[in-house]
């Protein structure tokens, strides 16, 4: 599980380039420095990688499969093909990163896991990841969330997590990493807040995209096996970014493979807190102890966002990714909301797949892709599976796409 990048990233403290870094309280920063140093002992321990291998083949399903999905293909004008992330236990590529998290707290003697959630994925995985190592549980979510990923919300619970509302401001994402934050700030000794994306102060952003980067290191040998060869592009959604740099670390030496990033453009660039699409249109700051793009306003605070996708619903993006964005090694896109759903109902019955949200924003940009350049291999990783999305898509877009009550 070595690190890998253009390396070697990031440097002693925790920067990609300009970007990553660790803006956290005096107090705090020496319970980050003791979680880098045992994670560095970790990645090099062989039981331990020996543990998380298990779980991953046992537990999780892994390899996940590639599909070459020919109906999308022959509709789009290219081949598409899709890393199933979405058929992992619990239905995301969060579980990667949370059982690994989950097995360095224990080692570390912790008693409670603390997250934030969105689209209630990584609140999912790191529930289940809890229940398996027998650790408490706190996962902290916008109430606007809660209501609209209720299915993700009743496994939380069920697997023994405490979800905790967060009511204040937009009652989403950012304000549940805000929550989550302050609440671990009360007792870092006997809590971890694993955090649940590429992003926050280091080495969160080195060590989640370590965990997510089996992704990328299985697509490559079997898209491999398939074609006997690389994908000309590969295709991952944005929101922090995890699922991306999972799948994106592998082929970051390989020049001839297009990277590309695809994040929410909501209702519309033009409208001002009607999109999270940060690195389009955000520009460099600090927020939640790191340094990297951002939506914000004219005293650097947060800007309000939205997306259609509460995973993709965030002010900020992972810090590599902030690198990659201007090294120009990963194109970063934008689909909106109308498209994003579209392509859900897409590969939905062109496919009989049902995607995640946050997953069809990259669906429907390798579509746009396999339009524009026939014939080109196209890669896109589906990071999540829609069974959380099902009741807000129908209520939301049911009669446009022709469905009615299901009570007949």
């Amino acid at each position: 599980m070595q690190p890998h990048l253009l390396h070697p990233l990031p440097d002693e403290r925790g920067y990609f380039g300009e970007f990553g870094g660790s803006f956290i309280p005096p107090e705090l920063q020496s319970v980050m420095d003791a979680i880098e140093a045992a994670y560095r002992e970790v990645r090099e321990d062989a039981a331990f990688l020996a543990e998380l291998s298990r779980l991953f083949r046992d537990y999780v399903g892994r390899p996940s499969p590639i599909f070459h999905a020919r109906n999308l293909s022959e509709a789009c004008g290219s081949p598409i093909y899709l890393k199933r992330e979405d058929l992992n236990h619990t239905g995301a590529h969060k579980i990667n990163h949370c059982l690994g998290e989950a097995l360095l707290a224990k080692r570390l003697g912790k008693k409670k896991l603390i997250a934030e959630t969105g689209a209630g994925q990584h609140g999912v995985a790191l529930a289940t990841a809890a229940a398996l190592v027998r650790l408490e549980c706190d996962i902290y979510m916008g109430e606007v969330d809660i209501r609209k990923e209720h299915p993700n919300v009743v496994r939380m619970r069920i697997l023994g997590a405490n979800v905790v509302p967060v009511t204040h401001g937009r009652k989403t994402l950012k304000e549940a990493v805000d929550a989550a934050f302050a609440a671990y700030m009360k007792d870092p000794v006997n809590q971890i807040y694993c955090i649940g994306s590429v992003v926050g102060p280091h080495p969160f952003p080195m060590m989640v995209r370590d965990f997510q980067s089996i992704i990328g290191r299985e697509a490559k040998e079997r898209f491999a096996e398939m074609t006997g060869g690389l994908p000309d592009d590969v295709v991952a959604c944005v929101g922090g970014g995890s699922n991306a740099m999972g799948i994106f670390t592998a082929f970051l030496d390989d020049a001839a493979v297009a990277l590309h990033g695809v994040e929410p453009a909501g209702r519309g660039l033009d409208q001002p807190g009607e999109h999270a699409a940060t690195l389009s249109r955000g520009k460099p700051g600090v927020m939640h102890g790191f340094r990297s793009y951002m939506l914000q306003e004219a005293d650097g605070s947060p800007s309000p966002v939205y997306s259609v996708a509460s995973g993709l619903d965030y002010p900020s993006v992972g810090p590599q990714h902030s690198y990659l964005h201007d090294l120009g090694r990963v194109n970063y896109a934008v689909i909106d909301d109308d498209e994003a759903i579209d392509a859900f109902f897409r590969l939905s019955r062109q496919e009989g797949i049902i995607p995640a949200i946050e997953s069809a924003h990259a669906v429907a940009h390798a579509c746009k892709l396999a339009g524009a350049h026939k014939g080109c291999r196209i890669l896109v990783n589906l990071s999540g599976r829609g069974d959380k999305d099902i009741d807000f898509v129908m209520a939301h877009y049911g009669a446009r796409y022709g469905i009615g009550s299901p009570l007949g």
